[in-house]
């Protein structure tokens, strides 16, 4: 394969910076993480276009741009604990932490969220909790969280991730209303929730006991 450095920094110019994201500390996130090592080796290089591909068990990866958008809303620090839902491959889960202080993440496949525990592990990071169950109903037993991200399209926005939200939170994930997907971004503040949408989506369902039935 070719010098996986030279093809972060094609995949960087072309599908996330000519796209309009331009935050340095998400950039410096991706730049620093194998994306080829989340995929089978057969899709080596094309982990390094913007296309999402298979991983098993009918998930994908999420093409590179909705990675880096999806990052770039949440306005990460190191201060932040965050919930992700849906560790799928776990590139996604390494971005987030990259960024923040703690990272917990959840899978209903067991396969994958130890396949992609092996990955991590062997990648050197230590501020991720895996954690093998239903993401649609969250995971309140290490609520509250500064961020969480969904990557798995909902028909809703489940109550029970609002109430595992600080206040001030932020949760960004891909909501589907007649068909049609889009990534919402939603913000708590005083209780008060405010919603917009940023971009259409395509993304797997999220099964569960708040999500999608089997």
């Amino acid at each position: 394969m070719a010098n996986y450095k030279n093809l972060i920094e094609k995949m960087i110019n072309l599908y996330i910076i000519s796209n309009g994201i331009h935050d340095s500390a998400v950039i410096d996130a991706i730049r620093s993480i194998p994306r080829h090592s989340f995929v089978e080796e057969s899709f080596s290089e094309l982990s390094y276009t913007d296309a999402p591909l298979p991983i098993g068990h009918k998930q994908t990866i999420s093409g590179i741009y909705t990675a880096a958008l999806m990052t770039s809303v949440l306005e990460l620090n190191k201060n932040h604990k965050v919930l992700e839902i849906g560790t799928g491959s776990g590139y996604q889960t390494a971005i987030l932490a990259n960024l923040a202080s703690e990272v917990y993440t959840i899978e209903r496949i067991r396969e994958l969220s130890l396949k992609s525990r092996t990955i991590l592990d062997n990648l050197d990071f230590k501020n991720i909790t895996f954690i093998i169950g239903d993401g649609s109903i969250g995971f309140k037993e290490y609520a509250p969280y500064d961020r969480i991200i969904v990557t798995a399209c909902l028909s809703e926005i489940p109550k029970s991730l609002i109430d595992q939200l600080k206040d001030g939170g932020i949760i960004v994930m891909p909501v589907e209303i007649d068909y049609k997907q889009n990534i919402f971004v939603i913000k708590k503040n005083n209780d008060k929730i405010e919603k917009k949408i940023i971009a259409s989506a395509n993304f797997v369902k999220l099964i569960g006991k708040s999500g999608f039935a089997a």
